[in-house]
Order: structure tokens, then sequence, then C-alpha cells
């Protein structure tokens, strides 16, 4: 493979949808094991944007020759201060987007941020022995509902919409 910036973008792209193409399958899948193929094949297809969400910030990075270049985290080039040493327009962009709260990019880094987060196992409360047997539930909060193929395929869609507009408008300078 070659050693250009683009081709990791473009090869996480491309585990991104094998991953996704694979959760579909688990999901329709009648095995024992379907629901842990597609939890595997979710977290795959987020690590995987990641990796080329960062694939694109090393790409703008080393087209503007920013110090901050070799990031090893997408939010290390999505902050104010790299944007205050050089107006990047692609970073601005990214970094608006990152800001947002609904939208597609702030969505990836929320769920690629999740799944670095350690399991926090639900509190019970302590039994008195008492009390009658039925236990009382919240229902006002409810469980957040996992990743779904559709969205995840609309991110990659979006992401690689952004990497297309972005290599276009760099490439004429």
């Amino acid at each position: 493979m070659a050693q250009e910036l683009y081709t990791r973008t473009n090869q996480k792209l491309f585990f991104a949808g094998l991953a996704l193409e694979s959760m579909s399958k688990a999901q329709q899948s009648q095995a024992m094991n379907a629901q842990g193929l597609v939890q595997a094949e979710r977290e795959a297809a987020v690590f995987h944007l990641y990796g080329a969400l960062l694939g694109l910030c090393h790409e703008i990075a080393g087209f503007y020759r920013l110090p901050q270049a070799g990031a090893q985290r997408a939010e290390d080039l999505l902050n104010d201060e790299v944007l205050r040493e050089v107006a990047i327009p692609e970073m601005a962009e990214l970094l608006e987007l990152a800001s947002g709260r609904d939208n597609w990019l702030a969505s990836l880094l929320k769920a690629y941020a999740d799944l670095l987060r350690p399991p926090v196992a639900k509190k019970a409360p302590k039994t008195d022995v008492t009390q009658p047997l039925i236990q009382a539930i919240n229902l006002d909060a409810p469980e957040q509902p996992a990743l779904g193929v559709e969205e995840l395929q609309r991110w990659r869609g979006d992401l690689k919409d952004v990497v297309r507009r972005f290599r276009d408008a760099l490439s004429e300078c």
C-alpha cells in the first residue's frame, strides 16, 4: 500500500463498510451468538469510522504542514487551539460539527468515547428483609438504544462526502 496519508482514510472507510456488512448479516442470523456478533461488528464499525476521521484530520494537517500532524487522536486536532495557529477552513468545519450535539460527527465522537469507557454496573437498591419482594422500577430513564446499521451507514456516507469535498478543495490549491 502506498504511504500517502489518504490511503489510511480510504482503508478505514472500507473496513467500516465491511463491519457494517457483517453486522447486517449477523442481525439476520439465527445463530446462538448473533447478538454478540452484532455488538462486535457495531464496535468495529465505530472504531474504523473514528479511524477514518483521524485519517482525514491527518490528511488536512499534512497538507497544511501543521506541527500536530502526527496526533494520535482526532480530538487533538479538532480544537480551537489548532485553529488559532492557522485558519484552516476544513478544520473549522470539522470543529463546528464536532462541537454540535445533534449531528453525525458529534455522535460518532461520543460513540467512540463510549467504547473506551469501562462498564458501569447498575446500582441495586439495598434490600430490606421486611419489605415485600415487589420492586419498583424507574421508567423515566430509558436505556439508550444501540446504534443501528442504518445510522452507522449514514455516518459513513456523511464522512465519505466530507472526505470527497475536502480532497477536491485541497487539490485545487
